[in-house]
């Protein structure tokens, strides 16, 4: 979630100053896309991986300061809970072997963290939500000992003005409070980053959003919050109500959530930081000594330091990035849709899928977004994290759709298309999409196992907090192997209840 920052009071005048410069740096921005200064290279991609920290009995673990401090690697970072790290993947192009050497990077590094947490009897869970947490984990006291999410509570809490209601409707129903963002930590996902051209940002972005619903069913894996089954990706709700800064009546005045998955199709990147600098006041607002227009005036690329802050503080589901490696910008969309886990195998196929649909949507003659109404694709993505596997969705020329017959029959072999347009090996193209194929198959990914596992403990008479532990304890294990979900051995999976629709 970003580095530390120096302070985390800030007085009225550091919000006017913060502004003011936010706006600076949206004018700069404004330039910068007008010249030919950004990298235009496409293919260049990055992942970052949200993991839990558990102990013998899948309880969370809340020592991810000794863990890190262990570890010494700075691809390592503190994540929001005291049981969260995030490891960042070095970025790399995919063609034509990427994805292999993304798996021998990840699994590596994971290994030799999973050694050192053992040590200290820990393990690490590569999982969308814990299903062992419980409300007395996620306190203030179990925050992470970093000043910006410190910080961050903070500025989200006093905008909020009271404690943050939770109330997910799913298979079984689940309704809380609480005072701080803790709640957030249950979330842990997995992030893919692309690097596109700044001409052909809007039409990758509009093809992200068009297609997250088809994503997150396929990758969902997230069934139980405080031992309730809810979503199939009930990470989706709880980030979206845990961190939601506006009181009932400015919901009811139309104000945007900071959780936000937008409203309308894009013609250029620059729509979104307009929109999130219009719509979204300052969380952190945290002054650089960067003048960026004087940096630009003397023919340097300036940093964007309060731009780039402000964007990290507006969680949209796809994100806008902008950066500066040696010198030179560039822009990436930043894909936050899909939990981590099950398996660096299973990620990797995510991964495979969305670069390569995605890339062939933006290419496509005839865009998706000319003819897909956005209000549906923002359906479409709240189906595929309610129900899973088990969505129906709406698509041009299909009509109503189940999820899988939409991804076998349409967007596989898009995906196929793409990664051959990013020049990836036939042979790892092959393998990973036969993984996106094999859930469609079986009908099995994350999600649809636990819920089938736990179901399968409490039939032998398990509880729901000792079939809860018990599966997760076996999920680590097959974990471990690194064998896709799909494959993994289970009571055949019974047809899941539908939910009920959102209240009114």
């Amino acid at each position: 979630m970003g580095k530390d920052l120096a302070k985390s009071v800030f007085a009225p005048e550091d919000r006017i100053r913060y502004r003011r410069k936010v706006h600076r740096c949206l004018d700069v921005l404004d330039g910068l896309l007008d010249a030919d200064v950004f990298d235009t290279g496409t293919g260049m991609t990055g992942l970052e991986i949200e993991i839990n920290l558990v102990d013998a009995d899948a309880e969370p673990v809340m020592r991810n300061a000794e863990l890190l401090a262990d570890l010494g690697d700075s691809r390592f970072q503190p994540e929001l809970g005291r049981f969260n790290i995030e490891f960042n993947a070095p970025p790399r192009k995919i063609a034509p072997d990427g994805f292999g050497a993304f798996e021998k990077d990840i699994s590596e590094a994971l290994r030799t963290a999973g050694e050192r947490a053992g040590k200290a009897d820990s393990r690490l869970a590569l999982i969308g939500m814990l299903p062992t947490l419980t409300p007395e984990h996620l306190v203030l006291a179990n925050l992470s000992d970093n000043e910006r999410f410190r910080a961050l509570n903070d500025e989200i809490v006093a905008a909020r003005g009271e404690h943050f209601p939770v109330d997910i409707r799913g298979v079984e129903r689940l309704r809380s409070a609480s005072g701080t963002i803790v709640p957030e930590a249950a979330c842990t996902s997995c992030q893919f980053h692309l690097q596109v051209p700044p001409e052909e940002f809007a039409r990758y972005w509009n093809a992200s959003q068009a297609v997250a619903g088809a994503q997150v069913a396929l990758g969902a894996n997230s069934p139980f919050l405080h031992g309730r089954r809810l979503w199939a990706e009930t990470r989706i709700a709880l980030f979206e109500q845990a961190t939601d800064t506006r009181p009932d009546e400015f919901k009811a005045q139309g104000v945007r959530p900071r959780v936000w998955f937008g409203e309308r199709w894009i013609t250029s990147v620059f729509d979104l930081f307009e929109e999130n600098v219009r719509f979204f006041p300052p969380l952190l607002p945290l002054l650089s000594e960067e003048d960026p227009v004087a940096v630009r005036a003397g023919g340097g690329i300036p940093r964007l330091h309060e731009l780039c802050l402000h964007n990290g503080t507006v969680y949209r589901w796809n994100r806008p990035v902008y950066d500066v490696m040696d010198g030179r910008p560039h822009l990436r969309v930043e894909n936050r849709v899909l939990p981590s886990g099950p398996t660096v195998v299973d990620l990797l196929a995510n991964a495979a899928f969305y670069f390569g649909v995605v890339r062939r949507l933006a290419e496509s003659e005839r865009p998706i977004w000319s003819r897909l109404e956005f209000a549906t694709a923002a359906a479409n993505f709240r189906s595929g994290a309610r129900h899973g596997l088990d969505a129906t969705m709406c698509w041009p020329g299909l009509g109503e759709v189940g999820v899988t017959e939409l991804v076998q029959e349409t967007l596989l072999p898009l995906a196929y298309e793409g990664l051959d347009r990013f020049g990836v090996h036939p042979a790892e193209r092959d393998r990973l999409l036969g993984i996106i194929e094999g859930r469609c198959r079986t009908g099995r990914n994350g999600s649809t196992w636990q819920t089938a596992a736990v179901r399968a403990a409490e039939d032998r008479g398990r509880n729901r907090g000792t079939a809860l532990r018990e599966m997760t304890l076996r999920y680590l294990d097959l974990q471990h192997l690194n064998e896709p979900v799909h494959t993994w051995p289970c009571q055949p999976v019974a047809a899941v209840r539908r939910a009920p629709p959102d209240p009114a």
